[in-house]
């Protein structure tokens, strides 16, 4: 029995004991909430459904809770219910209700933790989305993780996602990138407002040898060669990076296309036409006002060229325009501003502004022996995802950029993520999988089989800590999908690998040499390999391996 088949049981039985009672049943609310208390000695789980309810329909919340408490444990699943406090209901599981929850998850395998809660969704996601002028930097990495790993959890619960990359190829970045890659060829200083580093004398060097001409010409055709051949070459590594860091996207989307597909013209129009579009001081402005933006908008400058929003409005139309009913923005933490305007966008052209959400990600620094890490010699300005790579690995640079909240500016310690030691968090998560793994190889030689297991064998206090911590994964993935927080799966795995390391500890999982297996051995290797599944789809939602040896 699950923590959620639990909730379902007591909300039912609260419905049952009011409805026998000719009492109002609209009072029990539709999510009744079971918690693991702080004290494992109150109980396996505890409720306070009777403190929500009792005074609603007129009564006394020990006496509510106590009628509960009768029907409850007389359940077959239940083996006690006591009151405690004002009202509260203290739940003891039965063993083998307890250990069912072992079966169920060797049955779902990797389906366990999946549910259908957004099923019909089509979601877009975009993240990352960096300029196509340099390497990925350490804020572009953090979106790299979360938003891949939030991808898997959308898509463990039922949603179709399409992982959007929006390569913005117009406007003045380009230029000024094109300005850089012309100078360095011809080996002269940076431009004041130019990119610096390494990278840009190579890929300038790259331009040269393929076309030998390249400097020929008038300042204009020179650019646009630079242009055309540098965007193309240095997206091309941000692909490959991304690629090798565990992130491939479905669309990569080309801002330049909005404009010549005249999708932004279109926009406009449809803005003018539906009088959300105004004329003022020579400009077009979009009444953003009347959305909940903070100010109106300029769409069309003065000039006739469009500003940057321009854009954005068509961009948001053709989303939606392709069969997506939720368009999540994943941006750095210099675009607070985009939220209102956005959902403006949306709504001013006749979408619903609740489906646009903007997730702002904040900065990352990398610490080593207390001191913040210096930039990369070849980005020039910032530290690269390849700097992180080379540091710490593919995994544990997706873990530990996973494992925070967004909302909060993120410290990398890096001596501390490339210890091998239970200090290093995925470190102890992965060998926590193999060390179970390793279980599971040794089960065979020692001839242990879990095939016609007792799990009502399964009484132990660490093995039933272990089954509840095991029965949590369902709504933590839930939460992790409701709330965009994708590491909470990461804080799920390290409890997880602390229950089962407590577990593995206290109990003995095969027979020691000479002995011969009992059927204890083939219940808790049943949870053993429960366990293994359970940290192998957390890890797998983090887009982070499961080794089998370590």
């Amino acid at each position: 029995m699950t923590p959620a088949d639990l909730a379902t049981t007591v909300r039912q039985v609260t419905v049952d004991v009011l409805r026998e009672r000719d009492l109002d049943t609209t009072a029990v609310p539709e999510a009744v909430t079971v918690e693991r208390p702080r004290n494992p000695e109150h109980g396996d789980y505890a409720t306070n459904v009777a403190l929500q309810v009792a005074k609603k329909v007129g009564m006394n919340p020990r006496e509510l809770a106590q009628l509960l408490a009768d029907v409850l444990a007389n359940h077959p699943a239940i083996d006690t219910a006591e009151i405690a406090g004002p009202g509260f209901i203290n739940l003891r599981l039965a063993s083998d209700a307890q250990g069912q929850l072992v079966a169920t998850i060797l049955e779902a395998g990797e389906q366990f933790g999946h549910s259908e809660l957004y099923d019909g969704q089509v979601i877009n996601l975009e993240f990352v989305s960096a300029n196509p002028t340099g390497p990925i930097h350490l804020g572009g990495t953090r979106w790299a993780a979360v938003g891949d790993s939030l991808g898997r959890v959308l898509e463990a619960s039922g949603a179709k996602v399409t992982r959007e990359y929006y390569f913005n190829d117009h406007g003045g970045q380009i230029d000024r990138f094109a300005r850089s890659l012309v100078a360095a060829a011809k080996g002269e200083p940076t431009p004041e407002d130019g990119y610096g580093g390494g990278y840009i004398y190579d890929i300038a060097q790259v331009i040269v040898d393929k076309h030998p001409e390249a400097l020929e010409g008038d300042a204009a055709t020179v650019q646009e060669t630079f242009r055309a051949e540098g965007v193309e070459l240095m997206f091309a590594q941000i692909k490959r990076s991304l690629h090798e860091f565990g992130v491939d996207f479905d669309v990569y989307f080309h801002e330049n296309s909005l404009f010549e597909s005249g999708a932004v013209d279109k926009a406009v129009q449809t803005l003018k036409d539906n009088g959300n579009l105004y004329e003022a001081e020579g400009a077009w402005w979009l009444r953003s006002t009347d959305f909940g933006d903070d100010k109106d908008r300029v769409v069309i400058k003065s000039d006739g060229d469009a500003a940057y929003i321009a854009g954005d409005i068509a961009y948001v139309a053709d989303k939606f325009d392709r069969g997506h009913t939720l368009a999540i923005y994943m941006l750095g933490a210099d675009h607070h501003g985009y939220i209102a305007r956005l959902r403006a966008a949306a709504q001013a052209l006749g979408y619903d502004a609740n489906a646009v959400e903007v997730l702002i990600g904040q900065m990352v620094n990398l610490v080593r022996d207390g001191e913040a890490v210096k930039m990369s010699k070849r980005a020039g300005t910032v530290i690269t995802l390849e700097d992180l790579v080379e540091a710490i690995g593919v995994d544990g640079a997706r873990y530990s950029l996973v494992r925070s909240s967004v909302d909060s500016s993120l410290d990398i310690d890096l001596d501390l993520w490339q210890k091998q030691s239970s200090d290093n968090p995925v470190y102890y998560v992965q060998y926590g999988h193999a060390r179970l793994c390793s279980i599971d190889r040794r089960a065979a030689e020692a001839g242990v089989s879990v095939d016609g297991t007792d799990l009502s064998l399964l009484t132990h206090e660490k093995e039933g800590d272990l089954i509840r911590t095991l029965g949590e994964f369902p709504a933590v993935v839930k939460a992790a999908a409701e709330l965009r927080e994708p590491h909470r799966i990461a804080r799920y795995a390290e409890e997880l690998a602390s229950a089962f390391h407590k577990f593995y500890d206290s109990c003995q999982i095969l027979p020691k040499a000479g002995e011969e297996p009992q059927p204890i051995h083939g219940a808790r290797l049943a949870l053993a390999q429960a366990t293994r599944q359970v940290l192998a789809n957390a890890l797998g939602m983090l887009g982070v391996s499961a080794p089998e040896r370590m």
